[in-house]
C-alpha cells in the first residue's frame, strides 16, 4: 500500500494545473477579496482580513480533497487502473487511503500559503492559534475527502466535472466561504447553517477569536464525515460488484 501512496502523491504533486486551483488560485482570491479592507465582518466579530483568510484556507483545501479525488477516480474506473488494481493483494480501504493522502499533501501547502499572505498583511495570532488553525482545517478536510471518493464512485468520468462542480461551489457558497452567510435572506441563513462547510469554517473563526470550536461544529462535521465515508464505502463495494 506504502508504494501506492507514493505515487499518488507524486501524480498530485506533478500535475501543475491542479496544483493551480487548489493552491494558489485560494490565495489569489484571499488577496482580493480581503483587498485593503480594515472593517469588520457583521456578526463574527472577526475583521475581513481574518474572516476571509480562514475562509480561503478552507476553500483551498476543499479544492485539493474533494475536486481532486473525485475526477482522478471516475477517470480511473473509466480507463480500468482501478479494476487492475483489484487484481492485486491491495484492500479496497487501501485505495481510498492513498487517494485521501495524496489529497491531503496537497491540501497542506494550499493552507500554509493562504496563512502566510495573511500574516504578511498584518494578521497577528499566537503561535498556537497558528497551528491550531492549520490542524483543525487539514483535519476538517477529510470530510471533504470522503465526498470526493463517494462522487468518483457515483458519476461516471463525463458526468463528474460539472457533478462535482455544483457540489463544489454549491458548498462553498452556501457555507460562507465566499461571502458572510449573514448577507443571505433568513431562510437561506438557516439552511446554510446546517452545511458542512459552514461548520468546517467556524472551526477557524472560532480558534481566531481565541475560543474552542463548538460542540455542535464538530458534531456536525463527525455526522457528514460518517456519512460521506459510509456512502463512499458502500459505492465501492457496489462498483466491485459490478467489475
Amino acid at each position: 500500500m506504502n508504494p501506492l501512496i507514493k505515487l499518488e502523491i507524486t501524480r498530485a504533486l506533478r500535475n501543475r494545473k491542479f496544483l493551480f486551483f487548489s493552491v494558489v488560485y485560494p490565495t489569489a482570491l484571499f488577496l482580493l477579496l480581503s483587498g485593503n479592507a480594515n472593517g469588520m465582518v457583521p456578526d463574527t466579530g472577526l475583521t475581513v482580513v481574518l474572516y476571509m483568510m480562514v475562509s480561503m484556507a478552507s476553500f483551498g483545501a476543499l479544492t485539493a480533497v474533494l475536486v481532486g479525488n473525485s475526477q482522478r477516480i471516475a477517470t480511473e474506473r473509466e480507463k480500468g487502473w482501478v479494476r487492475q488494481l483489484r487484481l492485486t493483494p491491495l484492500p479496497g480501504r487501501g485505495y481510498v487511503l492513498a487517494k485521501t493522502a495524496s489529497a491531503a499533501v496537497v491540501s497542506l501547502p494550499s493552507i500554509v500559503l493562504v496563512f502566510a499572505v495573511g500574516a504578511a498583511k498584518g494578521v497577528d495570532l499566537r503561535l498556537w492559534q497558528w497551528a491550531a488553525l492549520t490542524g483543525v482545517i487539514w483535519a476538517g478536510s477529510l470530510v471533504f475527502a470522503a465526498l470526493g471518493v463517494a462522487l468518483g464512485y457515483l458519476v461516471s468520468g463525463d458526468a463528474v466535472r460539472p457533478v462535482t462542480m455544483l457540489v463544489y461551489f454549491g458548498l462553498s457558497i452556501m457555507g460562507g466561504l465566499w461571502m458572510p452567510t449573514s448577507t443571505f435572506p433568513d431562510w437561506l441563513q438557516k439552511v446554510a447553517d446546517w452545511m458542512p462547510t459552514h461548520a468546517y469554517a467556524a472551526l477557524g473563526q472560532a480558534i481566531e477569536l481565541g475560543n474552542a470550536p463548538s460542540a455542535r461544529d464538530l458534531a456536525l462535521l463527525a455526522a457528514y464525515f460518517v456519512l460521506f465515508a459510509g456512502g463512499a464505502a458502500w459505492l465501492y463495494r457496489k462498483d466491485t460488484l459490478k467489475a
